[in-house]
C-alpha cells in the first residue's frame, strides 16, 4: 500500500476530528519505502500487508493521542525530517563527501543536493509557483560548505513558506509537504548506510546527551 495513501488517511482522520501526534505519523513515514517521486520514476516497494498492518496501527494510534492538527504534523513532520537530514549533513566527514556504496551510486554530497531538490521544490510549489521536481545540478557544489549551504537555504525557504500558510489551506491538500518528506525520509534511510559504511553511528542513533 502506497505510503501516501496511509498519510492521507491521516489526513482524513484529522479532518473528522481526531488527530495524531507526530510519532504516529512518523511511524508510517519511517517504516514504509514508497517513493512519491512519480516524476522521477522510482518504483513503490511498499507491500500491501505492511501497509494494512500500518494502515491499522496508525488508526489506532490517532484514537488515542492528543488532539492536533493536520497543519500542525504537516509542519512538524517536513521540519523533523529537515532536522535529521541537516545534522547529517553537517556531521559527515568533509573527506567522505565523495563516497559511495557502489560505483554506480550517488555519493553522500550528491544524495544531499538530490535530497535538496525536493525540499527546493516544495518551497516553491508552496509558493503556488508553476515549477516542477528538478534536479539540482551536483557539478555545481562540490564543496561540504557549499553543499551545506545549499541545504540550509532550501530548508529555510520552504519552512518559512510552509509556516506561512493558513491552517484552513491543509484542508484542502498536504502537497507538495506530504510528498517531499517521504521522498527526504526514504534518503534518510539511505544516509544512515553510508554512515554506518564508513564506521560512524548516525546523529540519531548516538546517546543523548
Amino acid at each position: 500500500m502506497p505510503l501516501a495513501f496511509a498519510s492521507r488517511f491521516i489526513f482524513g482522520v484529522n479532518m473528522l476530528g481526531w488527530s495524531c501526534s507526530q510519532p504516529a505519523a512518523w511511524y508510517v513515514y519511517r517504516l514504509v519505502p514508497d517513493s512519491p517521486e512519480a516524476k522521477m520514476n522510482i518504483r513503490p516497494t511498499a507491500k500491501l500487508s505492511l501497509g494494512m498492518a500500518l494502515f491499522l496501527t496508525v488508526a489506532s494510534a490517532c484514537l488515542g493521542q492528543a488532539p492536533q492538527t493536520t497543519a500542525a504534523t504537516v509542519r512538524g513532520n517536513f521540519a523533523d525530517i529537515n532536522r535529521k537530514i541537516l545534522a547529517m549533513a553537517k556531521d559527515f566527514p568533509e573527506d567522505k563527501y565523495g563516497f559511495r556504496l557502489k560505483p554506480e551510486m550517488r555519493s553522500f554530497g550528491e544524495v544531499i543536493v538530490h535530497i535538496t531538490s525536493g525540499i527546493a521544490y516544495a518551497g516553491k510549489a508552496g509558493r503556488g509557483e508553476k515549477v516542477t521536481w528538478d534536479e539540482i545540478d551536483p557539478k555545481g557544489y562540490t564543496t561540504k560548505a557549499s553543499i551545506v549551504a545549499l541545504l540550509e537555504k532550501s530548508i529555510g525557504d520552504a519552512e518559512a513558506t510552509v509556516k506561512s500558510l493558513p491552517d484552513a489551506s491543509f484542508a484542502k491538500s498536504i502537497e507538495p509537504w506530504d510528498d517531499v518528506t517521504e521522498h527526504s525520509a526514504e534518503h534518510y534511510g539511505l544516509l544512515v548506510a553510508y554512515f554506518r559504511a564508513n564506521g560512524i553511528v548516525p546523529p540519531e542513533s548516538r546517546p543523548k546527551k
